[in-house]
């Protein structure tokens, strides 16, 4: 029997790259494993037009198609990305000395509807008391005075103060100028490290990070695997197959992260991470499946009612495709 051929786009992870080697190989699949190394263009390009049969997408970008009864998509419970995003607050610390002091500022963010600035303004609202209802939006690229990308994204269901950036300079020079006084993200501007006033609001954010999974169990979600409707529907197993397979190759790389004798990642304390991700952890940091993630999930997805995203919470099982072997369930007429 021949195999389907699949293309899917995904970064190249260590817990992806034995399917792009063909070490692991997916049963019933030809896969065709296309590198794409920046999330932003990878989205547009699935979400804009459907390239892939396969792809790495944003979680709140796939929750909020979902939610509308019309997405082109269908997900697997496999995270490709996650992080925690206590450490990507950065402020003009001569404004900015709490949390709190956020409140009716000027904050720019690449995108008010990317999965980082989801979870970035929930833990503002829900862990530090933030009123976020008086900030002013101000989108556009970190380092560049042009949009982020070109995203074809749901807007927000009731009127946010969100501004396109079209001062002629980047995020962190605004920054750097005062003209913001934050700036949260997916990623760092560069005039942190370079203006003595840009610093973080939680300086020692690991430590909070830590002391947010202790307390809520939840390292953040901020990416999914999605399969374009058409595909799965043609080739419903696929989804079982890649799951599958999927887990395989975070394994072998979880496992090959783990031998010493010769460092596979240019990190000189590895032995020293991976005994703290043990001591945190107590098990596998990056699980695949619904019932390891769900509080996660919940929590994105509530964080996504709060910020207007998505009119009411979802139940997290039905955001994901049937795979043979595990028990949640998914409305396919959506």
């Amino acid at each position: 029997m021949s195999k389907v051929p699949m293309t899917f786009a995904c970064g190249l992870y260590d817990r992806m790259s034995a399917l792009q080697t063909g070490e692991v190989q997916v049963d019933g699949v030809d896969l065709n494993f296309i590198p794409v190394h920046h999330p932003r263009d990878l989205f547009d390009r699935m979400g804009g037009g459907q390239e892939f049969d396969a792809s790495e997408m944003s979680a709140s970008e796939y929750i909020t198609r979902y939610v509308t009864g019309k997405s082109p998509f269908v997900a697997l419970p496999v995270f490709p990305s996650r992080t925690f995003r206590h450490g990507f607050i950065t402020v003009d610390s001569r404004v900015i000395k709490t949390a709190k002091d956020l409140e009716g500022k000027k904050v720019g963010v690449q995108l008010y509807t990317m999965t980082a600035a989801i979870w970035i303004r929930g833990l503002l609202q829900h862990d530090q008391g933030v009123d976020l209802s008086g900030i002013q939006w101000i989108e556009g690229a970190i380092e560049s005075p042009k949009p982020h990308g070109k995203p074809t994204v749901l807007p927000p269901l009731k009127p946010i103060s969100i501004a396109a950036n079209t001062s002629g300079k980047s995020l962190s020079d605004l920054l750097e100028a005062g003209e913001v006084q934050a700036v949260i993200g997916a990623d760092l501007p560069t005039c942190f490290g370079k203006a003595p006033h840009v610093k973080r609001l939680f300086p020692d954010f690991k430590s909070e990070e830590k002391a947010y999974f202790k307390r809520t169990g939840i390292f953040p979600i901020m990416h999914l695997v999605v399969l374009r409707r058409d595909f799965h529907e043609r080739h419903p197993f696929a989804a079982t197959s890649l799951f599958n397979a999927f887990n395989e190759s975070k394994e072998l790389a979880y496992k090959r992260m783990r031998y010493l004798g010769a460092l596979r990642y240019m990190l000189p304390w590895l032995q020293s991470e991976i005994e703290e991700i043990d001591e945190v952890f107590g098990g596998d940091p990056w699980p695949y499946g619904v019932e390891p993630n769900r509080k996660a999930m919940e929590s994105l997805i509530q964080f996504l009612v709060d910020q207007s995203m998505i009119e009411k919470a979802v139940p997290v099982e039905d955001l994901f495709a049937p795979v043979r072997g595990h028990s949640w369930n998914r409305d396919t007429k959506r």
